[in-house]
């Protein structure tokens, strides 16, 4: 299977062969015929499957075969994301594989603006002036514009939902629903997701028509062939020195940590940096941009860690990632999966990593259960923890026993040696 075989036009086809995407993935093979076709689709697929391209090539593809003459253009996509982040990519892809879409007569280049809070809205507004042909916001920067007139979606085609399921649990259910109100009936619904909650059970009830159903192991752990997962026991105050430790060992260019609070980020970052790190924090208490900025740097290269809640776990797709450390073991086991799903991206491989403590111990089997892994706990020379006071759990989630910890060992060697006297 071939991108050529997709259906695709030959401006996109060239786009992505300077893209370097080699073949499509199987989200893309399966979504991107449907929709050309017209239809309204429902995908769920894991993090890192390349969800992203397969809305927006064919998208792109149906738009630009029928051009809208600039400058007033109707809004005839418009892709709604959860974050801030993940809007901002989303647009910068569709600029991306739509640059070849511009050779006349029937091609015309789309107008792509990006809409999210955080940020002053009157360039958004500015950008907005002559319409635009794909417009990527999130909910409540949309619903701003629209009050403010700055744009208009009663000419609307193609609606796409993007991380349904991060909307819902961002809080977004009902600017989400005023959203819906605005559109008009007749119209293509394409709705994306790694997970599916009720709530996003019930929205494809309401929103899709007959779609096209296409589920590629959503939820579940991304290859083995693509990424390296290890559990590293440690005691948790000593897990800053083991970052600079695995970083020290390891030369990774770049490294991702995922903590459970804004307040981790901002210390972890601080002591990493005052370590000589290029570390920063990335959470959603920042502006947007300080968190666009300090995702920027990271990608460059010119930081070598961030620091990041949760907030980044989703869409965010940064290429060549070698590693993702869990600094702080996510609270479910779904998260785990969009956590290390940052790295091992499309062709690539990585590293991830848990750091897994006395305490955290319970919480890290049960994630294993739910993805059906076997790691073993690793203990590094000089982080050996010295709580190993844990159960030990069983493959059907008893428990065998207690390790003891390395002060019971201590005393265990001493009082034999005082014995053999």
């Amino acid at each position: 299977m071939t991108f050529a075989n997709l259906g695709l036009s030959a401006p996109l086809l060239r786009a992505v062969e300077e893209l370097q995407f080699i073949e499509p993935t199987p989200v893309q093979a399966a979504a991107v015929p449907a929709i050309l076709g017209g239809g309204d689709v429902w995908a769920s697929a894991r993090t890192g499957s390349g969800k992203t391209a397969a809305f927006l090539l064919p998208v792109l593809d149906r738009l630009a075969a029928r051009p809208t003459p600039a400058p007033d253009r109707p809004v005839r996509a418009l892709v709604l994301a959860p974050t801030h982040e993940l809007a901002v990519q989303i647009g910068e892809a569709a600029r991306r594989f739509g640059r070849h879409l511009s050779v006349p007569p029937k091609m015309l280049a789309p107008k792509i603006c990006v809409a999210i809070g955080g940020v002053s809205i009157n360039p958004q507004m500015m950008a907005l002036r002559g319409g635009a042909d794909i417009v990527v916001a999130t909910p409540g920067r949309l619903l701003d514009l629209v009050g403010r007139n700055a744009l208009h979606l009663g000419n609307l085609e193609v609606l796409v939902v993007d991380e349904a399921d991060r909307l819902f649990s961002l809080g977004f259910a009902d600017e989400l629903g005023r959203v819906l109100e605005l559109l008009p009936e007749r119209r293509q619904n394409l709705l994306f997701s790694a997970t599916l909650p009720a709530p996003v059970l019930l929205l494809a009830e309401r929103l899709l028509h007959e779609p096209t159903r296409i589920d590629i192991d959503a939820g579940q752990t991304p290859s083995a062939a693509s990424i390296e997962q290890r559990a590293i026991f440690v005691d948790a105050g000593r897990r800053t020195a083991l970052v600079r430790h695995l970083l020290d060992v390891h030369g990774w260019s770049r490294t991702l940590i995922f903590v459970a609070s804004q307040h981790n980020a901002e210390h972890v970052a601080a002591k990493l940096a005052r370590s000589g790190l290029q570390a920063a924090p990335l959470h959603g208490a920042l502006s947007a941009g300080a968190r666009s900025q300090a995702l920027a740097d990271f990608k460059a290269e010119r930081l070598t860690v961030l620091v990041a809640t949760d907030l980044a776990a989703r869409g965010l797709d940064i290429e060549d990632l070698p590693a993702v450390i869990n600094y702080d073991l996510p609270r479910s086991p779904l998260e785990y999966v969009h956590r290390i799903g940052r790295t091992g991206r499309a062709a690539a491989t990585g590293t991830a990593i848990s750091f897994v403590s006395a305490a955290t111990a319970p919480h890290f089997w049960v994630i294993e259960k739910r993805h059906q892994l076997s790691l073993p706990l690793e203990q590094l020379a000089g982080f050996e923890p010295v709580e190993l006071d844990v159960p030990r759990s069983d493959p059907n989630g008893g428990i065998k026993g207690r390790r003891k910890s390395n002060k019971d060992k201590r005393r265990e060697a001493a009082a034999r040696e005082r014995g053999s006297k």
